[in-house]
C-alpha cells in the first residue's frame, strides 16, 4: 500500500502552484564537493577546517541533515543528480575508471546513455542558459560530452580526476571541446571560481535565467593545495589531513566569492543554491565522515549520506533544518517547479526498458524517483514516508522510512535505524524477525526491476574497502 500513497503525495506536490515563479524564474547553482566528508564543515562538527562561506550558506536556507546521493562513488552518483532517475535503471552502477578496459563492453556504452535527458536538458527547453564547469565524469566518446548533453557551456575536465595545478605540467582542461590555453588562475579550483563568475555575469548581463552546475573536483584526490593555503594550517598534525583542509579552504573561498557577487549585484535573494557532496569521504583523502560509519565505495551512511544546503532567501526559510531524508534525485523536479517548468518528454532508450521486468518499475515508481522539495523545505506539508535504493559490486541497500536493511558482498545481511544510531552501531537483524524479512523482500523485488547486467563492470577495488567498513564498526574521531 506504501506506493499509491507516494504516488499521492507526489501527485499532491505536483499541484503546488509555481505561476508567481513563471514571472520571475530564479538562477540556480548547483554546488559540488567531490569526496567530501560528512563531518568536514564547521556546521556539521568539524573542529579543525574551517568552512565559514559554507557556514554561512547553510545558516542562510535549509540543512537537509539527512542527505543521501545516489551512489557511493562519483560517476553513479554524478548520473544520477544530473538526471533525476536512479541510474541502476538504466545500468549505471559502476565506476567509469581506468579499470574499466578489463571489462570489455561496447564503447558507445561508457558514458551516460544518450536517451538520458539531462538537468541542462530540461532546464534549456525551460528557457534558460546552462552551463557545466569543472568536473564531468560521464564519458569522453561521442555523444557523451557536455556540450550534446543539455549544457551550452563547458569548462573542465572529462575525466574523474586531474591535477589541480595545470599550468605546471599536461593537462585535459577544455572550454566547449577546445584545449583551454590561458588560466585566470594557476590553482584548478580558483580557475573553475573564476570560469562560472565570468559566465554568470555575461548571463545576468543578458538577462536571461541561467542555471551552472559548479562541479568542484575538490577535495578529490591528487592531494594538492597551495603553500599559501596550507600555512593557514599548520595546527593540523597529518600533512595529508593538513592539505585537505588547505583544498576545502579553496572550495569554500569560490562559494563566498560566488555569493559576494550574487550580493552586490542584487541576484542573491533570487538564486536557488544547492550544494553537496557526490559521496562521502574516502580513506585515502584523510576526509572525516564524522559519527557515520563508512565511506566512499560503501552504503553504510558514511558512504550515501552528505550535507545537503538548499538556499533560496526569496523563498526558503533561514535558519533551518530539515530532518527527513532529501535525495539528490530530487533535484530535478524541484529546479523545474522552481522554473515554472514540466520535464521533457522521454527519450527513446536502452532496449532493456522495453522488457517487462522495466515495464512494472515505471509503474511502481514513475519516470523520475525524485520530489519536490519545496513545499517540505518551506514546511508546507508533512514529509513523506520515503523508500530509497542502492546498489554496488554486490552490496545492497534499502532505506525505508527509519529502517535500514544493508546487504554486504560478504557477510549476511544487517538491519540499523540509522536515525537513533546514525553511527550504524547496532546491529538489528535476528533471524525470523517480521521487519527484517519484509525489507529483506522488498529490496529483492526492486533488484528484480533493474537490468539483468550493468553496462560495464565495476571496478573490484570497492568491494575490499566495503567489506572493511562492514566490519570495522565504530566511527572515529576527527583526524588531526
Amino acid at each position: 500500500m506504501r506506493f499509491p500513497r507516494l504516488i499521492l503525495f507526489v501527485l499532491a506536490l505536483a499541484l503546488v502552484s509555481t505561476a508567481s515563479l513563471k514571472a520571475n524564474p530564479p538562477n540556480i547553482i548547483l554546488i559540488l564537493a567531490d569526496d567530501m566528508g560528512y563531518g568536514d564543515l564547521g556546521f556539521t562538527g568539524s573542529k579543525y577546517l574551517r568552512t565559514p562561506h559554507l557556514d554561512a550558506l547553510a545558516e542562510s536556507g535549509v540543512f537537509c541533515e539527512q542527505g543521501y546521493v545516489s551512489s557511493p562513488v562519483c560517476s553513479p552518483s554524478r548520473a544520477g543528480l544530473l538526471t533525476g532517475r536512479d541510474p541502476r535503471r538504466f545500468g549505471y552502477q559502476g565506476n567509469l575508471n581506468k579499470s574499466i578496459s578489463a571489462y570489455p563492453t561496447r564503447p558507445e556504452l561508457l558514458g551516460l546513455p544518450p536517451g538520458e535527458l539531462t538537468l541542462g536538458d530540461h532546464l534549456r527547453n525551460a528557457g534558460y542558459a546552462t552551463a557545466l564547469i569543472g568536473k564531468w565524469h560521464q564519458g569522453i566518446g561521442e555523444g557523451f560530452h557536455p556540450n550534446e548533453r543539455g549544457f551550452d557551456y563547458f569548462c573542465g575536465m572529462l575525466g574523474g580526476s586531474h591535477s589541480y595545478f595545470p599550468t605546471r605540467g599536461r593537462h585535459s582542461i577544455e572550454r566547449n571541446g577546445a584545449p583551454v590555453t590561458e588560466f585566470s588562475n594557476d590553482y584548478l579550483t580558483d580557475f573553475f571560481t573564476d570560469e562560472s563568475l565570468s559566465w554568470m555575469k555575461e548571463q545576468t548581463a543578458a538577462k536571461k535565467p541561467w542555471f551552472v552546475f559548479l562541479s568542484y573536483n575538490a577535495p578529490h584526490g591528487p592531494m594538492h593545495a597551495t603553500e599559501e593555503d596550507i600555512s593557514l594550517f599548520e595546527n593540523i598534525q597529518d600533512e595529508k589531513r593538513r592539505i585537505y583542509a588547505a583544498m576545502m579552504w579553496a572550495l569554500d573561498r569560490g562559494v563566498g566569492q560566488i555569493r559576494g557577487w550574487l550580493d552586490d549585484c542584487g541576484e542573491l535573494e533570487n538564486t536557488l543554491i544547492v550544494f553537496f557532496s557526490d559521496n562521502g569521504g574516502p580513506p585515502n583523502n584523510a576526509s572525516w565522515n564524522g559519527v557515520f560509519s563508512g565511506g566512499k565505495g560503501c552504503l553504510k551512511e558514511g558512504g550515501i549520506r552528505v550535507p545537503m544546503i538548499w538556499s533560496w532567501p526569496e523563498t526558503l526559510p533561514e535558519k533551518t533544518r530539515y530532518t527527513s531524508p532529501a535525495s539528490a534525485l530530487d533535484l530535478l523536479p524541484t529546479f523545474l517547479a522552481a522554473a515554472g517548468s514540466d520535464p521533457l518528454p522521454p527519450r527513446k532508450r536502452l532496449g532493456h526498458e522495453d522488457k517487462g521486468n522495466y515495464i512494472n518499475y515505471a509503474k511502481r515508481y514513475g519516470d523520475y524517483e525524485g520530489i519536490n522539495m519545496l513545499p517540505l523545505l518551506k514546511g508546507e506539508v508533512e514529509p513523506p514516508n520515503r523508500t530509497l535504493y542502492w546498489r554496488l559490486q554486490g552490496q545492497a541497500v534499502v532505506l525505508d522510512g527509519d529502517d535500514k536493511l544493508c546487504r554486504p558482498s560478504h557477510r549476511p545481511a544487517q538491519l540499523f535505524n540509522p536515525v537513533s544510531d546514525p553511527g550504524e552501531l547496532s546491529d538489528l537483524a535476528s533471524p525470523g524477525d517480521k521487519r527484517f524479512l519484509e525489507l529483506f523482500r522488498q529490496l529483492s523485488d526492486w533488484e528484480m526491476t533493474l537490468p539483468t547486467d550493468p553496462l560495464w563492470g565495476s571496478s573490484p577495488y570497492w568491494q575490499g574497502p566495503s567489506a572493511k567498513y562492514y566490519d570495522e564498526m565504530l566511527p572515529v574521531d576527527e583526524p588531526n
